[in-house]
């Protein structure tokens, strides 16, 4: 994926801020738990539902960290799922950024909220006792 730099939505932008100030997170690290919530539904993203796009400008390896070449193969193995080919990598990975991120918000309201994101047996085995 040729892809360096992304530009997120000016809706994402804003809830990012607003997630930031909720949970205390980077949007680094907000938008990857909401590239793997995007992964997660089943419903292929259309690129056109998140309009224009902000000032915030991101840049690939920073968000992805050193899990760069997880999140493209996880992003390949979404791509094929849908039917879509590689030509689709990098529009798709704008617009799983950009669901997720508001998908995130809609689920977040501080950051213990993020425990009950995981599945029940993750957070049993935890012993952390919370309960949804």
């Amino acid at each position: 994926m040729k892809l360096t730099r992304l530009r997120v939505s000016e809706e994402a932008s804003q809830r990012l801020s607003q997630l930031k100030g909720r949970t205390g997170l980077t949007p680094n690290i907000l938008c990857r738990i909401g590239f793997c919530l995007s992964l997660n539904d089943p419903s292929v993203p259309n690129p056109a539902d998140y309009g224009r796009e902000s000032d915030r400008e991101i840049d690939r390896h920073t968000l992805t960290g050193p899990w760069d070449s997880l999140f493209v193969a996880l992003l390949r193995e979404r791509c094929h799922r849908d039917g879509l080919g590689e030509e689709h990598l990098e529009v798709q990975f704008k617009a799983h950024i950009n669901r997720g991120v508001l998908l995130l918000y809609k689920r977040v309201r501080d950051l213990k909220d993020l425990a009950l994101l995981l599945p029940r047996a993750v957070y049993e085995q935890a012993g952390e006792g919370i309960t949804p």
